[in-house]
């Protein structure tokens, strides 16, 4: 009887001791803090870069939007739909070379990008809103529009 009482308390123990290992390390992994990646890009209202931003259009859109870049002789790379930065730096030459000012020439989709190209699509005649730099959903429908043929 001795035994057997015995090697019930040993198991127990062994659950039990196996269950609180289990929780704290549970508990260490949960309660570590995790690092919040920082956005390239500061400020209220950026638009962190990523490989692809398409800025809500689709991949036909997109690649409407690439062709005229191309065609207007910014070099905007293979059309392919993927507004990535080398299309956005063809879309900063052209916006900086008609007066919109949209800064730097480094492909990230930022303020003076948005801003710049909120100015051109109200130039267009496609926006009506603010020139805030943001890409909200004015911003996104206009571009949208532009780019539903090719130039």
């Amino acid at each position: 009887m001795r035994l057997t009482l015995a090697r019930a308390f040993v198991t127990t123990t062994a659950i039990v001791g196996i269950a609180a290992g289990s929780l704290v390390g549970a508990s260490a992994s949960f309660a570590a803090p995790q690092q919040a990646a920082a956005p390239a890009i500061s400020g209220p209202h950026a638009v962190a870069p990523l490989a692809v931003n398409n800025l809500g259009l689709n991949t036909a859109r997109a690649k409407n939007f690439q062709s005229c870049l191309n065609h207007w002789g910014f070099n905007a790379g293979t059309v392919d739909g993927q507004l990535v930065p080398n299309s956005w730096k063809a879309a900063q030459r052209m916006l900086n070379r008609g007066g919109y000012k949209a800064g730097a020439v480094d492909g990230e989709v930022g303020p003076n990008t948005i801003g710049a190209l909120q100015w051109w699509l109200n130039d267009v005649g496609l926006y009506d809103g603010p020139r805030d730099g943001i890409a909200g959903p004015k911003t996104k429908a206009a571009f949208w529009d532009y780019n539903a043929t090719g130039c």
